[in-house]
């Protein structure tokens, strides 16, 4: 199945960012944008209270929820943002963590921000994403 994502890498960059500098995707794509994927569980209540880690976590298996109701997957996403309910350097990287693994190959563009704090009680983390598909 063709793809409408297209990374782009930079030469005249570092190579030390572990996501693509860039995406495009054709004008004939289809965007899908998704509000923050949330660490919640079925029943609304927060997942992995006071885990970085496995809010991450959680957060993604929504995300990859979503995309998948929309007709897509991770490899379609576009560019993501991770925000991080922490003043610490080490929260922001243990979720960048959980976040990179999940997408493997497929660094896409990504934006990763300490907050002071988010919308759910003991939520720490939240990830928002953009992507493009080609419907046949």
């Amino acid at each position: 199945m063709p793809r409408a994502v297209t990374l782009i890498r930079s030469a005249s960059l570092s190579d030390v960012a572990e996501y693509a500098y860039a995406a495009t995707a054709p004008a004939e794509s289809r965007l899908i944008f998704l509000a923050g994927a949330c660490p919640l569980n079925e029943d609304g209540s927060t997942a992995a209270i006071g885990d970085v880690a496995g809010q991450a976590a959680r957060a993604v298996e929504n995300m990859r929820t979503a995309l998948t109701d929309s007709g897509a997957s991770l490899h379609d996403v576009i560019s993501t943002r991770v925000l991080v309910a922490s003043h610490r350097r080490e929260d922001l990287v243990t979720a960048w963590g959980v976040v990179r693994d999940a997408f493997g190959d497929h660094d896409v563009p990504s934006t990763l921000m300490g907050v002071t704090v988010l919308g759910y009680d003991g939520q720490l983390v939240e990830i928002e994403a953009v992507a493009a598909v080609l419907d046949a």
